[in-house]
Formats: structure tokens, C-alpha cells, sequence
């Protein structure tokens, strides 16, 4: 049997967890955030590799979405403040054919009237918000 690969994505700014106004984000790195949920996928799922991917730059990430469509069995992405302006990257999501979940670790709909509105949703079979860095593991 071979393994399935899930591909997390984390956009801008993400790599400045545990700085980047933590009464907000919390107090996690995205690298502890990453390794919860290595701890977690490969204690209770044998069959189960994972890639992480972030970066500040959406032609990059609309790449690795690309990249996913014939190598993973599915995405995981938190795509940070692209939520409310890419649709390049709801274009990209929108071409596979594979289970895809947006993440927040805020609740949006707690925050700023402009952050309740995400172009990536419509590119997912699902959103998951507000449970801090649960939200991935939740996903």
C-alpha cells in the first residue's frame, strides 16, 4: 500500500508565528505548529507522509498547488492574508480533483469587517477557524 501525501501550505507571514501579534495568532512557531502535526498524523496514521510549504510570494504558492494535483491525495492551506485577494489561488484550487481544507487559527468573522470574505473557500470542501493551531489538526 502506498502512502497518501497531504500538502500543508501556509501563506504570508505565517513564518512569523510567535512574534506576529500573538494575542491574536498565539504563541506557537509555525516550526512547533509543524511538528504537532507530524507528532499527531504519524501516531495515528501509518499510511499517511506529509509536506509543508510556506511563502510569502502567491505565484509560489499557486506553483505548489499546481504540484499537488498528481503527487498528493490531498491540501491542507492557511493562506493568511490571500484569503481576501487571491484568485489566483482560488483558480489553482480550483483545478484539483483532490480534498482541500482552508485553515484559519483566528476567527475571522471575530475580526476586521474585510476578513470575512475568502476567495478560497469557494476552491475547498471545507473551512476550519478559530481554534488556534487545532484548526490543522482539526482539518
Amino acid at each position: 500500500m502506498s502512502k497518501k501525501i497531504i500538502q500543508f501550505i501556509d501563506g504570508p507571514n505565517l513564518n512569523m508565528l510567535g512574534e506576529r501579534e500573538p494575542e491574536i495568532y498565539g504563541s506557537e512557531t509555525l516550526k512547533n505548529i509543524h511538528e504537532k502535526i507530524k507528532d499527531h498524523l504519524y501516531k495515528n496514521y501509518k499510511d499517511i507522509d506529509i509536506n509543508f510549504f510556506q511563502s510569502n510570494e502567491e505565484g509560489e504558492i499557486v506553483s505548489c498547488i499546481q504540484d499537488a494535483k498528481d503527487t498528493c491525495s490531498g491540501i491542507i492551506i492557511n493562506p493568511g492574508g490571500f484569503s481576501h485577494t487571491s484568485v489566483a489561488i482560488l483558480d489553482a484550487l480550483l483545478v484539483l480533483n483532490i480534498p482541500k481544507i482552508e485553515v484559519h487559527l483566528s476567527n475571522l468573522f471575530k475580526r476586521e469587517e474585510f476578513r470575512h470574505h475568502s476567495f478560497i473557500s469557494k476552491g475547498v470542501n471545507g473551512v476550519i477557524c478559530g481554534f488556534g493551531s487545532n484548526s490543522y489538526l482539526l482539518a
